[in-house]
């Protein structure tokens, strides 16, 4: 019985991230790309042999900077897909909203 405890445990740690291990964005390095004055980073989660497809939209807006994160279910093998992808995406996201997308004037946000 000790060992299904042990089991179940690892499993929620692992579904929870209780581990202390951290498959965060930051574990991954970040790449920009700059569209319609505004930037873009692509910041690939990896989770176990995946990448998360992950973001952000940033405007400078003087000393303020103003952020529009997303996180999105898709998963890719290729860092470099995850990459791209999050540009595609981010650039999807831009064109959508238009001025609207930072209209808000929140600081940060999840799209």
């Amino acid at each position: 019985m000790l060992c299904y405890h042990s089991a179940m445990a690892s499993f929620f740690s692992k579904l929870f991230g209780l581990s202390g291990k951290s498959d965060s964005p930051a574990a991954t390095p970040e790449e920009r790309e700059i569209y319609n004055d505004l930037v873009l980073i692509a910041a690939p989660m990896k989770e176990g042999s995946q990448f998360r497809l992950a973001g952000r939209i940033e405007k400078y807006d003087g000393d303020v900077v103003l952020v529009r994160s997303f996180i999105r279910a898709d998963l890719f093998t290729s860092r470099d897909d995850a990459v791209a992808t999050a540009f595609r995406k981010a650039r999807q996201i831009v064109d959508q909203n238009g001025p609207l997308l930072f209209s808000d004037g929140e600081q940060s946000r999840s799209v």
